[in-house]
């Protein structure tokens, strides 16, 4: 299967990563993760603009100075994840083997290339609702593993974005 890659000059890419079989492994390692990215930023230049790491997959955008380089980015990141991974790996298929590779991640990634503002906001809107979608957590900034926060700080989100809850006390009321 032939697979096109887009290279906008100028553009964010959102990426996907996601674990072979979507074991859980990334939140239980999100040390070795960031490391594979500080890692990653030896050899390239880049920004990670948002992230928001869950058990079986990684949501992220990225800002590459060389745009062309992102899929070198994410190559340098699973290999460095994977050779420092040495927790009971489900065995991978033949196809996997006879690549070298060790069944820890999805052999390919899902991207799509930002080019407006509005587009950028709305991907960083579905990167940080990302764990209340899958069920981890009733309210956004109650994820730990997300730039949420760091959205927060700099005013971008409200602390309490998408935590509608009781706000309008719909629950307490009594119709019958």
């Amino acid at each position: 299967m032939n697979y096109k890659r887009v290279f906008v000059p100028n553009s964010y890419v959102h990426l996907v990563i996601v674990a072979y079989n979507r074991k859980n492994i990334f939140t239980d390692n999100v040390t070795l993760l960031k490391n594979a990215f500080k890692n990653a930023k030896r050899y390239f230049n880049f920004e990670i603009i948002a992230i928001c790491i869950l058990p079986n997959h990684v949501h992220m955008i990225l800002n590459p100075e060389n745009i062309k380089e992102y899929p070198k980015i994410i190559t340098s990141m699973k290999y460095y994840f994977s050779k420092n991974f040495n927790v009971g790996v489900e065995t991978p298929t033949y196809g996997y083997i006879n690549k070298g590779e060790k069944g820890i991640f999805q052999r390919r990634f899902y991207e799509h290339t930002i080019t407006s503002q509005e587009e950028l906001n709305k991907h960083l809107d579905y990167i940080h609702y990302n764990p209340v979608k899958h069920g981890l957590v009733s309210v956004v900034k109650d994820w730990e593993y997300s730039s949420f926060h760091k959205y927060v700080e700099l005013g971008y989100y409200d602390i309490n974005w998408c935590n509608f809850g009781n706000k309008y006390g719909i629950l307490d009321m009594d119709i019958e």
